[in-house]
């Protein structure tokens, strides 16, 4: 009886299917950032780049023989929203976060990705804080595959120095942890040239009449105003500064490397001056995927090469480490070169991008160029 009984057990065990965790199973990775709200254009980049980043890697037998899979969060930019992105996340054992976008997202988020043990390379977070505080902290699974806003500011510094050191100059920032950082860093550079502001004000984000700031800056005779902020708010000063006959020029960073600016400026962005990296769709590397996004009819401006990079230095430093365990790939990442479509990457012990690289772009006729080569 108690044979009969254990045969019967035996052809049942073999008859339920046993779930095995090997190498055939995905890998998941993630981008998150503001795939809905005002900063939108965004988001769409960074999941553009993270979908066919994931798409090529997989054309080409994946990570380690598995296959990627892309899960695609929506911060809105709002850091409590960032953090409860991060948590549901963590319950995917999830392997990397390529994001997010803002910086006042990405700082609150690290903390639980870093208990979570996920590694997170952000193509667009550019708050100093970000991997100065981690280092502090002595937490190893943050890097950027684009710079911070210190060695942003140190061109926008020279540049106000150098073109606008005759002219009353305006600074302004957003309140928010990438625009006041900017603006601040900015600032700094400025006034190590001999030079003093004329004005420093804040603006709140989302405001829609800067009606008063343009009159207090008329009066003060502003001849240049910078502004550490998005091209949502850019777009409405500069556009309401000509309305009320303030020729000032104006001048941002990074995040105005986005076609919605001149949507919202229309010809009063004429003449706009912003820092951004050397645009990485002229890198020679990048030529067969701008064509990829191109065929799809998409234009992968912004940062879209940059959240492809950022899933590519991670599938090399995993291959590099043969493993996907965020501590060795993060050992990788540090001890390595890799070549990308934004160009060859090397991380400092931060997991900062050693020497980045900005030039001045001009906007005009509703398209920007380059202004000041990058040097």
């Amino acid at each position: 009886m108690q044979r009969r009984a254990l045969l019967l057990a035996l052809i049942v065990a073999a008859a339920i299917p046993v779930r095995s965790v090997t190498a055939a199973e995905p890998l998941v990775v993630a981008t998150v950032g503001p795939m809905t709200g005002q900063y939108a254009i965004f988001g769409e980049q960074l999941r553009r780049g993270a979908e066919l980043a994931v798409e090529t890697i997989n054309t080409q037998g994946g990570v380690l023989g598995r296959k990627l899979r892309l899960e695609v969060g929506d911060d809105a930019c709002d850091p409590k929203q960032a953090v409860a992105v991060a948590n549901r996340l963590a319950t995917r054992r999830v392997a990397l976060v390529a994001g997010h976008y803002c910086s006042s997202s990405s700082i609150p988020a690290l903390a639980v990705y870093h208990e979570a043990g996920i590694l997170q390379i952000t193509p667009a977070s550019t708050a100093p804080a970000l991997t100065d505080d981690a280092a502090r902290r002595k937490w190893r699974n943050i890097f950027r595959t684009y710079g911070r806003d210190d060695a942003q500011a140190k061109v926008s510094g020279r540049l106000l120095i150098e073109r606008f050191g005759d002219r009353n100059v305006a600074i302004l920032h957003d309140k928010t942890a990438y625009g006041r950082g900017l603006a601040d860093e900015t600032r700094a550079v400025y006034r190590q040239g001999g030079r003093q502001e004329a004005m420093y004000e804040a603006i709140t984000q989302g405001d829609k009449d800067f009606t008063a700031l343009v009159t207090k800056m008329k009066a003060a005779q502003i001849g240049a105003i910078y502004l550490g902020g998005y091209h949502t708010e850019a777009g409405l000063i500069v556009r309401q500064a000509r309305d009320q006959g303030l020729d000032a020029v104006m001048i941002s960073g990074d995040a105005l490397v986005t076609d919605e600016f001149w949507k919202i400026a229309g010809q009063s962005g004429t003449g706009t001056l912003m820092t951004f990296a050397p645009d990485p769709r002229q890198e020679p590397a990048a030529a067969a995927v701008v064509e990829r996004f191109r065929q799809g009819g998409y234009e992968p401006e912004g940062y879209a090469l940059y959240t492809y990079a950022a899933i590519q230095v991670w599938a090399a430093a995993a291959t590099k480490a043969k493993s996907v365990a965020t501590a060795k790939v993060a050992d990788a990442l540090r001890a390595g070169t890799f070549d990308t479509v934004v160009g060859q990457l090397r991380f400092d012990a931060k997991g900062d991008v050693v020497d980045p690289k900005y030039a001045v772009y001009a906007w005009k006729d509703g398209r920007y160029a380059v202004a000041v080569p990058a040097r």
